[in-house]
């Protein structure tokens, strides 16, 4: 048997400016932006490279849902976005304006930053360290 989860949903306030800041300003690809009805759109995106995982942006529709824009993990690490060279998108993070939570630290597992996204929710930022 072969499982894997296939994508995540991330509650956004709007759907274009979600679609902005992840392409533009962590360089993601618009794989599906499909029309269900005046009010929802089917709307997922990828870093580059990925195969196995993808993020389906969710407008939010309720009060119960717009409070959670954000705060999808309760104010602690989200999700974990790994690269093949840190330091190259790392500077490219910096110079589009993404917010740095927490400074790039060299760790046991590799080099990690802890970046923002547009609505609040914390990212772990990694390249993992080559195992040997």
């Amino acid at each position: 048997m072969k499982q894997r989860i296939a994508q995540v949903t991330i509650l956004v306030r709007e759907y274009d400016e979600a679609i902005q800041f992840y392409t533009k300003k962590l360089g993601f690809l618009l794989i599906e932006d499909t029309k269900l009805s005046e009010e929802k759109r089917w709307v997922i995106i990828a870093p580059p490279g990925a195969t196995e995982s993808r993020l389906l942006l969710a407008k939010a529709t309720s009060e119960d849902q717009v409070k959670c824009i954000g705060r999808q993990a309760g104010g602690r690490v989200f999700l974990f976005l790994f690269t093949d060279d840190f330091w190259r998108d790392y500077e490219k993070m910096i110079k589009n304006g993404v917010r740095i939570i927490r400074e790039p630290q060299l760790r046991e597992y590799g080099h990690v930053a802890v970046f923002e996204d547009l609505y609040g929710n914390l990212w772990d930022f990694i390249e993992p360290k080559e195992k040997s």
